[in-house]
């Protein structure tokens, strides 16, 4: 179910907005000019914008572990703008994208920032395969706000394995609540993932 409010009406109020970028891979007759990605079929990626322009994403940084590290953190959360988010993975425009609003109040707001502020000051996790990967850091980050529903990390990355699961979950809370969701459709070259 699409909602369609003002712009008025949507500017008056406070909004996270959940970007997901959609994974794929390229159909057999573009293979040799459609690249691939990070994940396939079932990649993708998934951040969080609080403020206009401002998306924040777990990220890897420097090896891929394919077990979480204590000690050895490979990982940040990354501040992008909404354009250089959706360049991830390509051209802005070939990207399969959907955003969905989720209203908070000022206190939750307040609490994101908070987050935000400690999380980009010294990540608490590893990026790992089989870990906290960004699905997983954006679901814990949502647990904390009270949206949904709080887990350990052990459980979160093993239920939350990669964007799509996430993004199921916040589309059925979106149609039960009447948020917001906008979509953007990807390329005709490549096979996406389906919701």
């Amino acid at each position: 179910m699409l909602v369609t409010l003002s712009l008025s009406t949507l500017a008056q109020e406070v909004h996270l907005k959940i970007h997901f970028l959609y994974g794929s891979k390229p159909l057999k007759q573009y293979k040799e000019s459609e690249q691939k990605w990070f994940g396939g079929i079932l990649g993708g990626h998934v951040g969080i914008e609080s403020e206009g322009e401002r998306v924040v994403s777990f990220v890897p940084e420097g090896k891929l572990h394919i077990f979480s590290h204590r000690n050895k953190r490979n990982s940040t959360f990354a501040i992008h703008s909404t354009e250089s988010f959706y360049n991830i993975f390509g051209d802005t425009d070939s990207v399969k994208r959907i955003i969905v609003y989720i209203p908070i109040n000022q206190t939750v707001k307040v609490k994101l920032d908070s987050i935000f502020e400690n999380y980009l000051d010294g990540v608490p996790y590893d990026y790992a395969f089989f870990g906290m990967r960004c699905g997983a850091a954006t679901y814990e980050i949502l647990a904390q706000l009270g949206v949904l529903e709080n887990y350990p990390l052990g459980k979160v990355w093993r239920r939350i394995f990669y964007p799509r699961k996430l993004r199921k979950r916040l589309l059925k809370l979106a149609l039960n609540n009447d948020w917001l969701v906008v979509r953007g459709e990807g390329s005709i070259k490549r096979k996406w993932e389906r919701d």
